[in-house]
């Protein structure tokens, strides 16, 4: 019998994708930036053993991170037949997305903060 080690996120991959669930991220887009966050770039295949995602998983959380403008995405040829396979890495630093989650969160603070003084006016608080 083959035995095969697939390592998994270690901790600090963990509590970085589990901090980005807190603050409204999917499951499978925490997942994958928590893995992608600490290598050059990876294929769907290794996100979805290292991320422990299904394939259906890597590819919502691919077209988010798409859509956010956050990664590359390649097509690298497998030696002879077969489709190519797709390459991920991050296309800005995971300090920027940092940065734009925090000005995210914190318009949402604001607009809160907003609907609690129009609360206020209207009670005659």
């Amino acid at each position: 019998m083959i035995t095969t080690t697939v390592k998994q996120l270690n901790k600090k991959e963990e509590e970085i994708a589990d901090t980005l669930i807190s603050l409204g991220i999917s499951r499978p887009v925490a997942m994958a930036l928590g893995y992608l966050q600490g290598v050059n770039e990876a294929t769907a295949i290794e996100l979805e053993r290292r991320a422990g995602l299904r394939q259906p998983e890597v590819s919502i959380a691919m077209r988010e991170l798409k859509e956010r403008d956050w990664i590359n995405e390649r097509d690298e040829k497998k030696t002879g037949k077969g489709r190519p396979y797709k390459i991920y890495s991050l296309k800005i630093g995971f300090n920027e997305i940092v940065a734009q989650l925090e000005e995210q969160q914190k318009k949402v603070v604001d607009k809160s903060q907003e609907k609690i003084e129009r609360l206020k006016i209207l009670k005659g608080y």
